[in-house]
């Protein structure tokens, strides 16, 4: 594994969201000494926290798996995900709604889940399920350690013995058919393969191999912090503290200071030069390129996921037949991909995620009151309308959305609104995030493992990056990777030995 050259005892991260705080664990758990620079006044980054009228409202993502993941940066520094953060397991993980009016729930634990398929689809399907289950779980174990939580240098290190087992499960053919050899019910392979929504691909093409996300969602287990998502963001920031991280709030990096192929400083809109040995860069591509002061080369341009509209609403009744996370599945599938990702339209029949986090922690709400998360698949702003179409199409889609989940059965939704704050492209444009999109770059096979942009920057001895931009790519899981991988390349620690301890919380189990 290549590192980073010379000194590296004082390390500057710039940004606190998931992947920084990890990488500042890791650092911290390895002896360096760490400042930690953030733009915003508190941690979170994309996984931030906002209040909207006595409602606490996670601004990113709502799902949490393989908190493992987690527990081995609070882990580095002796300390543990258990005692800082609540974790309620999910039952189910989610309920899928579909349009010819069933419902499943979609359960963990495979008892659980072989039961309500049965009920759901009959013998033949729940059998399948069992096969599927086992799929899921082999093609985790082939991936995880070689393709996953790995520093690549090179593709070579692909041809590895776990490659050919990847092949052998079929990692490498298209992703629903792969589902298809177990599961014919198609509501029922939607749900083991929307997954691949978070990669940026439609299901119809992408690699099986990207199932695993579905593991992770249907196998490995869901849990809710208490607190909501925020929770862990602001667990990581203390125990980072608390080992002795230096956090910089509300300073934004204006500049790097550069010599002879490193970064000598960082320095910040108040002036303020911070001296470094190393530099982790967590950021999305282009302001990392901006600040760095330069794009690197690639033979094709690189491919964005297609955002999403979210619609944050504070209600005063809720709807019994909503989970925690409900799956919301229009009659369309197929159409609705390529509307997504080739013709670069919004979906006319939209398939939602809609969660409730006062389900399991009524206090993210004022008394009486329900908070309700409202998540839309649109196109990115290069594939579809700009961002500053959005600003006048957006108050017209908020609308075309209420009407939807009223069609739905939340009779009465926009009645029962008292705050709501609606999220579209133009935002996640005015936060820096190419394309408009939080999801970053794809994960197309031309943009995966050794071929996704490198955490080591071509021309500098000192610089990583860390991030959904970066290896090894988008969600909470990979993001908490993706920071140790980057503490490893400053470390040489293999990423594995970074932790002083074992971790407690391994997937599967709950507290």
């Amino acid at each position: 594994m290549r590192t980073v050259t010379g000194p590296t005892d004082h390390v500057v991260v710039v940004g606190a969201g998931l992947s920084g705080l990890a990488a500042a664990l890791h650092l911290l758990g390895a002896g360096r000494r760490v400042t930690v620079v953030e733009r915003d006044s508190g941690p979170g980054g994309r996984a931030g926290r906002i209040e909207l009228g006595g409602y606490r409202v996670d601004t990113g993502p709502t799902v949490l798996t393989m908190p493992h993941l987690a527990d081995e940066a609070f882990a580095a520094v002796g300390d543990s995900l258990r005692r800082r953060v609540d974790l309620i397991p999910l039952h189910p993980a989610y309920r899928a709604h579909f349009a010819d009016g069933s419902r499943l729930d979609v359960h963990t634990d495979g008892d659980a889940m072989e039961a309500e398929i049965r009920r759901f689809a009959g013998a033949s399907q729940a059998a399948g399920y069992r096969r599927l289950r086992h799929w899921l779980e082999r093609l985790y174990q082939a991936q995880m350690r070689r393709f996953i939580d790995t520093n690549f240098d090179s593709p070579f290190q692909l041809l590895h013995p776990d490659l050919a087992r990847l092949a052998a499960l079929g990692g490498f053919g298209r992703l629903d058919p792969q589902i298809g050899r177990f599961l014919t019910d198609a509501r029922l392979r939607r749900v083991f393969s929307f997954q691949a929504l978070y990669a940026g691909v439609a299901p119809a093409r992408a690699l099986a191999a990207y199932a695993v996300i579905a593991y992770m969602d249907t196998v490995a287990g869901v849990w809710f912090p208490k607190g909501g998502m925020y929770a862990l963001p602001r667990a990581m920031a203390d125990a980072a503290a608390d080992a002795g991280g230096d956090f910089r709030w509300s300073a934004e990096v204006t500049g790097l200071e550069q010599a002879a192929g490193r970064v000598r400083a960082v320095r910040l809109a108040s002036g303020e030069r911070i001296a470094c040995d190393a530099v982790v860069l967590t950021p999305d591509l282009p302001v990392v390129h901006r600040l760095l002061g330069r794009a690197p080369r690639r033979p094709v341009s690189l491919r964005h996921a297609p955002s999403a509209v979210i619609l944050h609403a504070g209600t005063d009744r809720t709807w019994p037949d909503l989970a925690h996370h409900t799956l919301s599945f229009g009659a369309a599938w197929e159409r609705t991909f390529d509307e997504l990702t080739r013709a670069g339209r919004v979906m006319s029949d939209p398939s939602l995620l809609i969660t409730r986090p006062t389900t399991h922690d009524p206090s993210l709400a004022p008394p009486g009151r329900h908070l309700h998360y409202v998540l839309a698949p649109c196109p990115n702003t290069t594939q579809g309308p700009s961002a500053g179409t959005w600003r006048g199409l957006g108050p017209r889609y908020r609308d075309s959305l209420l009407a939807e989940l009223e069609r739905r059965g939340l009779d009465g939704f926009e009645e029962s609104m008292d705050r709501e704050l609606l999220v579209t492209p133009v935002d996640w444009t005015a936060q820096g995030h190419a394309a408009g999109t939080p999801f970053s770059v794809s994960h197309t096979f031309a943009q995966t493992g050794p071929f996704r942009p490198r955490n080591l920057v071509r021309g500098y001895d000192n610089v990583v990056l860390a991030g959904c931009g970066t290896t090894p790519g988008v969600g909470v899981p990979t993001v908490l990777v993706s920071g140790k991988l980057a503490a490893a390349r400053i470390t040489g620690l293999p990423p594995t030995t970074g932790v002083r301890r074992r971790s407690p919380l391994r997937e599967g189990q709950s507290r």
